[in-house]
């Protein structure tokens, strides 16, 4: 593999190798969910792992807009997670696929593309093995793709970028969540969790939820019938 010689350079590999690994698992969290109906779907092999990804004009240009949108704050070090949100029939969430990452070493002359790689590979694996944790969602449920910024983007990016986020409030559960944990990895120049987050059980029949801080980044969520996804965003 080749080694990138900047340091510019690396931060930018590895921030476009994290926005194409994230648009690959967005993909297959929902196919899993069963969110669309299947032929929304078709095979495709990613870092050699046959994926689901959305043949629908609208949903893979949804997907791929927000995800690939996050890019430069990635890169500036400025996202600290990314999740995925199922919310029930009240617009309250269900569950959450959090991934969680730091990326570090980033004075390091170089990068090593095929390790990250294979690292992320081996995330899509464990994902795809655990398809038991993604079952039980109502087909005409809602998502969100959320990401949470240390900084808010029009603070930190002065760029066309940073104007597709904006703050927004989301009803969150009044206690801890239940995490399950799915993968981690800990190596330069990435760390990176994947966790399952959803209500105890004292709260899966209460509708008693707060209202979350400004401080996260969403985007609305799609529908196949035809939707225009407006980006939304907030700081931890």
């Amino acid at each position: 593999m080749n080694q990138r010689g900047a340091t510019g350079s690396s931060d930018g590999e590895t921030a476009r190798i994290i926005v194409e690994f994230l648009e690959v698992a967005v993909n297959t969290i929902v196919f899993l969910k069963g969110v669309y109906p299947s032929g929304a779907f078709e095979r495709c092999r990613y870092m050699n792992v046959v994926v689901q990804k959305s043949r629908h004009p609208q949903l893979r240009d949804y997907i791929h807009s927000t995800v690939h949108n996050l890019r430069p704050f990635i890169q500036k070090g400025l996202v600290e997670r990314v999740a995925v949100i199922f919310f029930n029939n009240d617009n309250i969430p269900s569950e959450r696929f959090v991934f969680k990452f730091t990326v570090s070493n980033l004075c390091s002359s170089s990068v090593e593309e095929g390790s990250v790689e294979s690292y992320l590979r081996s995330f899509l694996v464990k994902l795809l093995a655990s398809e038991p944790l993604t079952k039980g969602t109502s087909i005409d449920c809602r998502w969100e793709i959320v990401g949470y910024f240390s900084t808010l983007p029009e603070e930190a990016i002065g760029s066309e970028e940073a104007k597709l986020w904006t703050s927004t409030h989301t009803k969150q559960w009044q206690q801890p969540a239940l995490i399950t944990p799915i993968k981690s990895m800990s190596s330069e120049p990435l760390n990176m969790q994947l966790y399952l987050e959803h209500p105890n059980l004292s709260e899966q029949n209460s509708s008693l939820v707060i209202e979350d801080s400004p401080d996260r980044v969403t985007s609305s969520s799609p529908s196949l019938d035809g939707f225009q996804p407006v980006l939304r965003g907030f700081k931890k």
